[in-house]
């Protein structure tokens, strides 16, 4: 393996591993003498520096991390606090209310409301860190649970899920009623 090869597998492993290297599980990975990863290593170390580039290579205890340059943590930090931008589809809005109004509540329960897979909006939610799993129901399977997170109070402006405004008893019925009679007249093409 040459020189440039080297540097590149490298700076690819340091990259990707976010964490401390040693150099020797590089070496043993490479099948190259450690001192020979340990010199391309400090060589990386120093072309970072020497280019003021955006990231750099850092000895720590006797192992290798890559990480950001400290001279442009305040870009970091303003682009961090930017508010999380996320579109609340009318299938992420509908998914989200079963949610916070009958929670905790599996996967099966909310497709049962809604009449049709909800994996993707549950999915969703999650990453938009507005719904988390909170336990399984002592059930066959052990199925997930699913509940609001303190983002959604923030994002929705509330304090508790007691601010949530209350469901009306026959509005209720009459959306379980349409939503039976959707399902009723769902027809399966084959």
């Amino acid at each position: 393996m040459d020189r440039k090869e080297l540097l590149t597998i490298i700076e690819g492993v340091l990259f990707a591993m976010g964490d401390s290297v040693e150099p020797d599980k590089i070496a043993s990975a490479l099948e190259v003498d450690t001192e020979e990863v340990i010199n391309a290593c400090d060589e990386l170390q120093r072309k970072y520096e020497d280019d003021h580039r955006g990231i750099r290579i850092l000895k720590l205890e006797g192992a290798y991390q890559m990480c950001t340059s400290s001279e442009i943590y305040e870009y970091l930090i303003k682009i961090a606090k930017q508010p999380k931008k996320y579109a609340l589809t009318d299938v992420l809005l509908e998914t989200l209310s079963i949610i916070a109004y009958k929670q905790p509540v599996t996967r099966a329960e909310i497709e049962k409301i809604r009449g049709v897979d909800c994996s993707h909006a549950v999915s969703k939610l999650v990453e938009y860190q507005l719904v988390e799993e909170i336990g399984r129901l002592d059930a066959p399977g052990k199925p997930m649970l699913f509940g609001t997170t303190e983002e959604f109070l923030r994002s929705f402006g509330v304090t508790s899920l007691d601010e949530l405004p209350a469901l009306n008893p026959v509005q209720v019925e009459e959306f379980k009623n349409e939503a039976e009679a959707e399902a009723n007249h769902m027809t399966v093409d084959i």
